[in-house]
């Protein structure tokens, strides 16, 4: 909650600044006589109402449960699913919802230790939850992630530039009749199949140790390197300062944590508890190069700036000595026509007009000074303004954690606190020992505590562990969750309170709240050595549960039914379709009215268990479901049933194993020899699109639509483009395209090719008769060489294709004398040989 509380109060922040930069850039635009579209009026959409508890929320999960309803009903792909819905009523976070319900049913008898989990989502959160599963079989789709996409100017809804680099010009007209100019460049998107098994190959390769004082496992290898990923950060703890994940702070924690192993006697975690003792280890080792790792960035970063700094010389000094202007001004190939090129009414004056511009100009001497840009500085040199220095303004580091004295000023700048104060660094450590064992915890068995949060803004150095392994890593036990309303109150800035009851948004506004100070209107953020603002840290105050719940008793009867049901904590909802052996056993159930849970029967749904409730909005067949979108009609002949699903219960003290399960078969090892080199021969590595390592992805534009739009015939034969084959030279790539309906199998595609040269199609004409002065043979004239490769290709199956002998599509006849070939072949006696001929 208060990483999403520092995140919303950010994007308030930050709409209200670009709103006022978009009017200041309007007004200057406009003064200047600029061209800009209509200003629409229209509100605002703000994205914070993605949170839960929002009237958006509650819409998004009746339109969810449409959804399924609708796909149960009309999708063949959706006849034996069973579906579960967890919306954001059902407090917690969606991955690890997921992941609670896996832990729990890896715990039941029933359950198949081969199952295949298929996660997609975007959040490398996904990996280190999918490695603490223990699942041989684990795979996350990413939609792969392409930067730098193309958006419109805000001002004018043009591409190209942003809204402070607005001119106002008028649109450039795109294509001959302006046709392209509602079609965006858009591109396929591609999605990366991790597959988590090849990842725990590559770790168990990289962690496997010799000569260990105690047995080696690699699934209590793996959840250590899951845990030691935490220390670069994660949604609950700051980073440790000399651990940052650009600089390989994980290959660092690997190799110190290889070489202290031998000394701690055992791992560092087990089943999500962790040994201090030993991870103290770690950490002083991580500790004692702290001081080397601080100076070693402000190197890499000296560097890199110098680097900078000697590029923009460099682009300056190839610039162009003269550029001319006006009408004479270079333009790209094509764009002379646009709007924005300027055309000279009356050329005789605009060349009098440059020549006196350049008879004005200051004569260049062979003895004058030049600045770095190129331009002749004037005798004797002036003092250069800080506005023209080559080097960009950097943010004031008050730390300056590379020199002398580091721990001091950084406790002091970041704390305001002495650094002597050993009780209060003492306390530090403490929280942050208290959030590492937590998140593990987090991760391995669910939620210790809804109450805990790390109550700083920083975290403390790597050295400061010391003595951590006497603390209590205990929680509180029968905590409860925030309810939706209530954790609105908690992220929301004041700038979104009309999400809220209109009492509730009162007490962010209102200055004699008893909470005022949870809602500041502008707050600082520190870039703690960062260049940007997003990567700085919001300097918020942290909400005290205690203070919020006791000023919203004072506003909770304000609230209507509508509200109060809103506010309500939720639960899962199970859907399945006509055709699943549970649709009869749940209609059952609505038939009979039974009040009291029921056990699902596991043989009915491939060994799931869990507990069945009824629910008094369920969707229910034969009856109508209401379509939540104007534009979406109405079900009104479904087939399916919904039903409340609670997953299995455990005692609180519960330890769910972190092992793989007996009978859990690992799949073949995929890698081989040469996936373990650092580089592949100095290329960059590429994810692999897909499952297919040799496919080309292929993208047509518009004039290629266009193309085969005039050239292939529509409407004749089957398909859009006809049932003609397309020729042998399209088959580049993969040769192993799925025949079209009706064509035959081909036998031998090119009898006469070297198996490497498969891949390349027939060879070129002048390729296909090689001519070799060494024994007698008789050069080839064009005429010659034709005749020969026609009667080469009419050989009979040589190239039987469904298009014809020759293997290309057949043309209609479409330009009035021009007969189209048949397609049962020609009707004419094939041509003589070649050597009948004689051109000599």
């Amino acid at each position: 909650m208060n990483q999403q509380r520092s995140r919303r109060f950010r994007a308030s922040k930050e709409g209200m600044e670009a709103a006022v930069e978009k009017q200041r850039v309007r007004e200057e635009i406009l003064a200047k006589g600029g061209f800009l579209p209509p200003e629409e009026i229209k509100e605002r959409f703000d994205s914070n109402c993605i949170t839960p508890g929002t009237e958006f929320m509650d819409n998004l999960a009746k339109c969810l449960r449409y959804y399924i309803a609708d796909r149960l009903n009309n999708d063949p792909g959706w006849k034996n699913l069973t579906v579960i819905l967890s919306d954001a009523s059902a407090p917690g976070e969606g991955e690890h919802k997921i992941m609670d319900y896996i832990r729990r049913q890896r715990a039941q008898p029933n359950h198949d230790p081969n199952t295949h989990h298929c996660l997609c989502g975007a959040d490398a959160d996904l990996i280190m939850l999918g490695l603490a599963t223990h699942e041989p079989n684990f795979t996350i789709i990413r939609e792969e992630f392409k930067p730098n996409k193309p958006k419109p100017c805000g001002l004018c809804n043009q591409f190209g530039h942003e809204v402070k680099d607005c001119e106002g010009l008028p649109r450039e007209k795109k294509g001959k009749h302006d046709e392209l100019a509602d079609s965006l460049p858009c591109a396929e998107g591609e999605f990366i199949f991790l597959r988590l098994n090849v990842l725990r190959e590559y770790l168990e390769r990289e962690l496997t140790m010799a000569s260990l004082p105690f047995t080696f496992d690699v699934e209590r290898s793996i959840d250590d390197w899951v845990f030691m990923c935490f220390f670069v950060g994660n949604d609950f703890l700051p980073h440790l300062p000399s651990l940052e994940i650009r600089e390989g702070a994980i290959d660092r924690l690997v190799n110190i944590y290889k070489n202290v192993v031998h000394k701690t006697g055992g791992y560092l975690t087990e089943s999500g508890y962790v040994n201090l003792q030993r991870v103290q280890m770690i950490m002083l080792a991580v500790g004692e190069v702290e001081d080397s790792i601080f100076k070693k960035r402000k190197d890499d970063e000296d560097s890199f700036r110098r680097r900078q700094k000697e590029k923009r010389k460099r682009m300056k000094r190839d610039q162009p000595a003269f550029s001319p202007g006006g009408i004479l001004t270079p333009h790209a190939l094509g764009s002379r026509n646009s709007p924005g090129s300027q055309v000279a009414s009356n050329p005789r004056q605009a060349a009098y007009e440059m020549r006196m511009q350049n008879n004005s100009s200051p004569s260049v001497s062979p003895n004058t000074s030049f600045t770095s840009d190129g331009s002749p500085s004037p005798i004797g040199g002036i003092k250069r303004k800080a506005e023209d220095s080559d080097s960009e303004p950097e943010p004031e580091d008050n730390v300056r954690l590379w020199e002398a004295g580091w721990k001091q000023r950084y406790y002091k700048n970041k704390f305001d606190v002495d650094a002597a104060d050993e009780k209060f660094r003492r306390k530090v450590v403490q929280s942050y020992v208290e959030g590492l064992c937590w998140v593990l915890r987090y991760y391995y068995q669910g939620c210790a505590s809804w109450k805990w949060y790390y109550p700083f803004h920083y975290a403390p150095f790597a050295s400061d562990f010391e003595g951590i392994a006497d603390m209590p890593s205990d929680f509180e036990k029968g905590t409860k969750p925030f309810k939706p309303l209530e954790q609105l109150m908690g992220v929301f800035p004041a700038a979104s309170g009309n999400f809220l009851p209109p009492s509730w948004r009162k007490l962010m506004s209102d200055p004699d709240s008893s909470i005022i100070d949870f809602y500041p209107e502008d707050f600082a953020i520190d870039l703690n050595g960062k260049k940007y603002a997003w990567q700085g840290v919001a300097l918020l105050p942290f909400v005290d549960e205690r203070r919020l719940r006791a000023a919203l008793e004072e506003v909770y009867p304000d609230l209507t039914p509508e509200e109060t049901k809103r506010n309500s904590l939720g639960g899962d909802i199970l859907f399945v379709g006509k055709h699943h052996p549970l649709h009869d056993f749940i209609l059952e159930l609505y038939q009979t009215g039974s009040t009291e849970p029921v056990d699902v029967p596991p043989e009915l749904c491939h060994g799931m268990q869990g507990k069945f409730s009824l629910d008094e909005e369920a969707v229910l067949p034969d009856q109508i479901v209401c379509s939540p979108v104007p534009m979406l009609r109405d079900l009104t002949q479904n087939t399916a049933i919904s039903i409340n699903f609670k997953d299995p219960q455990f005692a609180e003290d519960y330890i769910f194993k972190a092992v793989m399960l007996p009978g859990a078969r690992k799949p073949a090892p995929v890698l081989k020899p040469s996936d373990w080199e650092k580089s592949s021969n100095g290329r960059q590595w590429k994810p692999q699109l897909g499952f297919n390592r040799d496919r080309r992805p292929v993208h047509l534009d518009q004039a290629a639509f266009r193309t085969l739009g005039h050239v292939i015939p529509r409407g004749s034969g089957a398909g859009v483009y006809g049932n003609a084959a397309p020729p042998p030279a399209t088959y580049q790539g993969n040769l192993y395209r799925p025949l079209l309906r009706g064509q035959a199998q081909i036998p031998k595609l090119m009898s006469n090719m070297r198996p490497q040269d498969s891949w390349r199609g027939p060879p070129p004409l002048f390729q296909q008769q090689r001519f070799d002065r060494g024994v007698g043979a008789e050069p080839l004239l064009p005429w010659n060489r034709m005749l020969q490769t026609q009667n080469a290709a009419f050989q009979p199956n040589q190239y039987q294709m469904l298009a014809g002998p020759g293997g290309y599509p057949p043309r209609r006849d479409d330009r009035g004398g021009r007969q189209g070939y048949p397609r049962e072949g020609r009707k004419y006696p094939l041509p003589p040989p070649s050597g009948r001929y004689s051109w000599n």
